[in-house]
């Protein structure tokens, strides 16, 4: 087997929240449409605080929020007001604009709680990245789950393992939940051109070198790889098709063009967005 590419996250802060960053990266800017990876690590908020990321905007993309514990309220400019639980998705795709909030609901904000969870942003194909914005939520059950010899996969969005997801993705899209018991092997294989792993938890091997917890391996493309858990594991796989050309990434705006990037950042400035209902408080554009 090449080897693979270990990517090391780095550790950052959003609005108070922890979190693991490992796309983008210097050494990586995409696995298929995933351009974006954030690990928003186990976090326990004593009662009175909790999460609060206030409005702001999006182009070029769309978000997936996947909590393995706690919850979230998402509230965007589309009017869409939802609360999201753990192993549901939350998929909002963002078009030529939209705005959006996320934080602890107010009644679990006010007893304190857990979180734990991952977002991700995926690039929009070039054909959509300035169409119409979107929301839809999906609750667990409506996500397939294969459960065989020890090895559990949930496919958050996407294809692969004979599965499909319903979230309304815009291309070729590998993302699934995957637990092993000890002992246990998965064989990755290569429908999907570009695939990576993240490791949770757990002591895993892939073709028997060891996995480094908490950072992101990319696959080498058109390989089979064998994944062995040692003891009990917890990780997520990505992947899918790779972008139809290279992405420009600037703050929350992601664009095939400079142009469009340029044009997001003067309006979000001029406050000439659309606004999420209810909501004055926002995040204003860094310098």
């Amino acid at each position: 087997m090449s080897s693979p590419l270990v990517i090391r996250p780095r550790a950052e802060s959003v609005e108070g929240q922890p979190i693991l960053r490992p796309l983008p990266s210097a050494q990586c800017r995409s696995v298929g449409p995933f351009v974006f990876f954030d690990h928003m690590l186990e976090t326990d908020y004593a009662p009175g605080h909790g999460m609060d990321i206030r409005q702001h905007p999006h182009i070029g993309l769309s978000t997936l929020t996947y909590l393995f514990e706690g919850e979230i309220q998402h509230k965007d400019s589309l009017g869409s007001d939802q609360r999201v639980l753990a192993g549901e998705v939350s998929w909002m795709t963002a078009g030529a604009g939209v705005a959006h909030v996320e934080r602890t609901p107010a009644e679990v904000f006010a007893h304190g709680s857990r979180l734990h969870g991952l977002q991700v942003w995926l690039a929009s194909p070039q054909s959509a990245e300035q169409g119409p914005a979107s929301y839809s939520h999906h609750p667990a059950a409506s996500l397939p789950v294969s459960d065989s010899l020890g090895v559990q996969i949930r496919l958050i969005a996407g294809t692969g393992f004979c599965l499909e997801s319903p979230v309304p993705v815009l291309s070729p899209t590998l993302y699934a939940h995957v637990r092993m018991q000890p002992a246990t092997t998965l064989v990755v294989p290569t429908e999907h051109a570009q695939r990576a792993l993240y490791l949770l938890e757990g002591e895993l091997m892939l073709d028997n070198e060891e996995v480094e917890p908490c950072s992101l391996v990319v696959l080498p493309e058109g390989e089979e790889v064998v994944l062995y858990a040692e003891e009990q594991c917890q990780l997520v796989l990505i992947g899918g098709a790779p972008l139809d050309g290279p992405r420009r990434m600037n703050w929350n705006f992601v664009a095939s063009d400079a142009e469009l990037i340029e044009r997001a950042r003067a309006k979000w400035a001029a406050g000439d967005w659309p606004t999420v209902p209810g909501e004055t408080s926002r995040i204003e554009l860094p310098r």
